[in-house]
């Protein structure tokens, strides 16, 4: 029989990229966005699978709309990768980032319980969990030390997900995933503004691309490698939560220097360091150890940030 998914959040990156592998694998899949009937879905259709991906209208902190397109759908997998997902956004709105993070395990809770069948949840959880950690690569036994309103959220969000699992049955996994890019990032992170502005400058623009602090250090990867762990990670039998990462740590320097060098050009040249773009808390420096997921799931992120870097500046020009 085919196998039904249910992606909350599925105009983003990674919904976009689930919604691509589980179609590729046989699934009828169903997405779900707040304003499905006016969304373009920008990111399906730069995959070409937007006519292939039913859409859904929902709020997720509805519990009756949740109730009733779980009891349309009858999904074996549902995969919560939604909410606000930008660290410096959460600062200008804390309430909103911990309510869009918390309302979908509240009211999808509600859902698994009340079915007469398992449904298997993948959580989206994160690296910026771990707060500033260093030379040290955090585990799934490392201790979580939020330093944004994201990560409060993100952090609140895994212990619900446990608590579900553990407390009351309910098949949840969450996957602590570090930094993941890809040509389907909005405009507005980190990386694509980067890479867009090189593409606008190669074509000769002469603007000064302003980032904030140059010296941080991120574990980037590659987002289809990790949304291949996240599916990996409802096939088990029994639920666990994984780290996804690469284990190796770059400066956003280094990620600059790599983006206009495949241009041809020294990124001295056209990058300033704004101090009004810093965040009022920061993490230093963070990677992620993924042995268990290797172990556990054959899975390794194998494409690290020169690539990343290469295929994105590629896409853009």
């Amino acid at each position: 029989m085919t196998k039904s998914a249910l992606i909350v959040g599925v105009s983003g990156q990674d919904g976009s990229l689930i919604a691509k592998l589980l179609l590729e694998k046989g699934y009828r899949v169903v997405g779900t966005s707040r304003d499905a009937a006016s969304n373009p879905f920008t990111s399906l259709r730069r995959l070409g699978i937007r006519g292939e991906v039913e859409t859904r209208d929902l709020d997720t902190e509805d519990l009756d709309g949740v109730l009733q397109i779980v009891e349309e759908v009858k999904p074996d997998e549902i995969y919560n990768v939604g909410g606000q997902s930008s660290v410096a956004e959460s600062f200008k709105d804390p309430e909103g980032t911990m309510r869009s993070h918390l309302a979908p395990l509240m009211t999808f809770a509600e859902a698994m319980r009340n079915a007469d069948y398992e449904i298997r949840m993948y959580n989206a959880g994160s690296g910026e969990c771990f707060g500033d950690i260093g030379k040290k690569a955090a585990d799934e036994t490392t201790l979580f030390a939020p330093l944004s309103p994201y990560a409060d959220a993100k952090t609140v969000a895994h212990v619900m997900g446990l608590e579900m699992r553990e407390r009351e049955g309910l098949y949840v996994a969450n996957g602590i995933a570090f930094n993941h890019e890809s040509p389907l990032r909005p405009p507005h992170f980190v990386t694509r503004k980067v890479t867009s502005a090189v593409k606008r400058i190669a074509e000769g623009s002469r603007e000064k691309l302003s980032l904030g602090d140059l010296s941080i250090k991120r574990d980037w990867g590659w987002a289809p490698e990790y949304v291949e762990a996240m599916w990996l990670m409802l096939q088990r039998e029994e639920p666990e939560d994984y780290v996804l990462a690469t284990g190796i740590s770059h400066s956003l320097e280094e990620f600059v220097a790599a983006a206009f060098g495949c241009v041809g050009l020294d990124w001295r040249d056209h990058v300033e360091s704004d101090k009004s773009l810093f965040r009022p808390s920061e993490i230093r420096a963070n990677r992620g150890n993924a042995r268990k997921a290797e172990q556990d799931l054959g899975w390794k992120a194998t494409v690290t940030m020169p690539e990343i870097v290469r295929r994105m500046v590629e896409e853009e020009v």
